[in-house]
């Protein structure tokens, strides 16, 4: 494993770790987002390891895709229901309408955002160790 993959590795456990800690204080929110954050970060940590620049997307399923034509067999991904974290990234951060995301998000949310986080991360880092 290179050291920027293990740098992009590092911070999805920082940004997972920080997720875990806002939704303990109740900022449902902005603890999906760091959630969706972890596991950009941690698919994006196998793209540098496949010696491929991660691109500009907060797309999950796009990143997944992408590890897929670079020959990565992420089955167990493919199991998660990757699409409801991607859309977090930004409903989670900007007021729609009169409503602002604090309002939207609670605890049952963030514990979505957590659990499959958790499951990307501990995936990549699972392939970039084997």
């Amino acid at each position: 494993m290179s050291g920027r993959s293990q740098a992009w590795i590092r911070q999805a456990h920082s940004d997972l770790e920080a997720a875990r800690c806002t939704a303990a204080q109740g900022f449902h929110a902005q603890a999906c987002y760091l959630a969706g954050q972890a596991a950009e970060k941690a698919l994006k940590a196998l793209l540098v390891a496949a010696g491929v620049t991660p691109p500009y997307s907060h797309s999950l399923e796009r990143l997944v895709e992408l590890l897929q034509q670079e020959g990565f067999s992420l089955d167990a991904l493919q199991e998660l229901h990757l699409k409801p974290l991607t859309r977090m990234n930004s409903e989670t951060r900007y007021p729609q309408g009169d409503e602002a995301p604090a309002d939207l998000y609670d605890q049952r949310d963030s514990d979505l955002a957590l659990t499959t986080a958790q499951a990307v991360v501990e995936i990549a880092a699972t392939e970039l160790t084997s």
